[in-house]
């Protein structure tokens, strides 16, 4: 499961469908099927993901790592 986890106290986390993921070492960047931005959040074991940035594009997601 991914979320996006960077929302307004008091608001639930909202569940984000995924069409790329890719992980390095804990953190991981998204691209949705909905969205042309890249989220970046934290990888779990489980393979579940909490976003909690976003970027325009793929090379700013990659340089935010």
């Amino acid at each position: 499961m991914v979320r996006w986890v960077a929302v307004a106290d008091g608001d639930e986390p909202e569940v984000v469908r995924p069409e790329i993921v890719l992980g390095f070492h804990g953190l991981c960047i998204v691209k949705p099927v909905d969205d042309d931005d890249w989220y970046m959040g934290s990888l779990y074991d489980d393979g579940s993901v909490d976003c909690w940035g976003a970027y325009d594009n793929l090379y700013q997601a990659l340089r935010g790592l």
